[in-house]
């Protein structure tokens, strides 16, 4: 049947329903005429009487099954109430069944509405909570998570749904595995506390919510969880300042109170003395502030490294301007910096002020170890392969670093030559600060040296997809 025609009013389906309906009274009438029990004009009138109201009926009843068929259609399609389509008049019963049928379209329309405005306002709710929310079905897999939760795990914005790698790590992690498995066997909620070592530490406390009944979308389980790593990062930064503060402080300020008393006693009134003092207590004291600020720096890094940085630089422009800001110090050392830059390498997400001070911490390292008069090469380049991103570099001329130093260069306030390094002016917190900058930038750092042939610090970032 064709889309324009009719249902029910084709002359087939008519003839059909009035043998139907009429066949029976037209053989009767028929069958008395040959018996001889009618005559015979009367028994064809009889059945051609019951031939035409046959006729009649069936394209009355056919029209009004078609009418109503319109009717049920329109309901199971969405389509509510509309005008009855043209047709023969409805018998009261067929018209009792249509309008019982539009009134129950009208109501599963206004059911749908509410359903989609509670959905809607599910999702909105969900998104907007501080905390970061997934939603897990049956079988575990995470089926929706909320705007916090992607800012945590550094997924777009842009899409609703959890995407792999650190939330599958997350979800994989034997304590919320555990915890999701009890959650679903007991009915009751759970919590448990994680650590995350990869790719940043993170701590976090997560609570298992089983739903009974489940949501629309299938979901049987909501995560709620609640990061710790700031909050840890701050009580071990204090109980750190003050133990690496105490430490490196007091050999700088023993100093000062030792010249302090001095010239408050033998030599009060030895000019050439209190010039030679009071010049070494100004560099005691520079050493003091650049420890202090070091400190104050890497912790202040150390206390955003778990929150990925989002924005893009242009590494070749930040590298020239560093540069530039280092030619006092080159020029002290006598020092020729050499410079290689790829105009289009971006580095991205990346915070420029962190990734200025990186460069900043390498070119001051291979000046102040370099050979005076010397040169320091720095290069910056995109790289491809299986790992496509940016890598910047610095190597210096330097005696090297021996094999076994290496792996211990990035700690706080290690130095392979303890003498050397004070008397350069170093802090022992440089490759610290350069190392937690790039965990942050999700990074990689590698240092190569050998005695004797210098010291190559290279720093890989990753790039956005329009750079590469």
């Amino acid at each position: 049947m064709t889309d324009g025609e009719k249902p029910g009013l084709s002359l087939r389906r008519v003839a059909g329903a009035a043998l139907l309906v009429g066949g029976a009274p037209v053989t009767m009438f028929l069958a008395f005429g040959v018996a001889g029990r009618l005559e015979a004009g009367l028994a064809l009138l009889g059945a051609a009487g019951s031939a035409v109201a046959a006729v009649m009926v069936s394209a009355v009843w056919m029209g009004n099954l078609a009418r109503l068929a319109t009717v049920l259609r329109r309901a199971s399609e969405g389509q509510g109430e509309g005008p009855l389509p043209p047709g023969p008049p409805m018998l009261p019963l067929m018209r009792d069944v249509a309008d019982a049928t539009a009134r129950l379209a009208r109501s599963l329309d206004e059911r749908s509405a509410l359903v989609g405005r509670l959905r809607r306002a599910d999702a909105a709710i969900l998104q907007s909570l501080p905390d970061p929310l997934l939603v897990l079905g049956e079988d575990r897999a995470p089926l929706r998570s909320n705007r916090a939760a992607r800012l945590l795990f550094g997924i777009p914005d842009a899409d609703a749904r959890p995407l792999p790698g650190d939330i599958g790590a997350l979800l994989r992690h034997p304590a919320l595995a555990g915890a999701v498995d009890r959650a679903l066997a007991e009915g009751v909620a759970q919590t448990v506390d994680l650590v995350l070592p990869v790719p940043i530490a993170r701590e976090l406390a997560a609570q298992v919510i089983p739903l009974d009944p489940p949501l629309a979308d299938g979901g049987r389980l909501v995560v709620q969880l609640v990061d710790r790593t700031r909050e840890r990062a701050v009580e071990r930064m204090r109980a750190d300042f003050v133990a690496n503060a105490s430490h490196e402080l007091r050999t700088p300020l023993a100093s000062l109170i030792g010249f302090i008393e001095t010239l408050r006693g033998p030599a009060e009134d030895d000019a050439d003395a209190r010039r030679r003092f009071l010049g070494i207590m100004a560099e005691q004291s520079e050493r003091m502030r650049r420890l202090i600020d070091d400190l104050l720096g890497l912790s202040r890094i150390e206390l955003s490294e778990h929150q990925a940085p989002t924005g893009t630089v242009k590494l070749a422009e930040l590298a020239r301007l560093e540069a530039e800001a280092m030619s006092p110090i080159l020029a002290t050392r006598d020092v020729h910096l050499h410079m290689e830059m790829d105009e289009s390498a971006l580095a991205m997400p990346a915070d420029a002020e962190q990734l200025g001070q990186v460069l900043r911490n390498l070119l001051e390292n291979a000046v102040r170890y370099g050979h005076q008069g010397g040169e320091v090469r720095l290069s910056v380049r995109r790289v491809g392969g299986l790992r496509p991103g940016v890598v910047l570099e610095v190597a210096d001329d330097g005696p090297g670093v021996a094999r076994e130093h290496i792996p211990r260069l990035t700690e706080r306030f290690y130095r392979v030559d303890k003498g050397r390094s004070r008397v350069a002016g170093g802090t022992g917190l440089g490759l610290a600060i350069v190392k937690h900058i790039v965990n942050r930038h999700r990074g990689q750092l590698v240092i190569e040296s050998e005695e004797g042939q210098g010291a190559v610090f290279r720093v890989w970032l990753p790039a956005g997809a329009a750079d590469m």
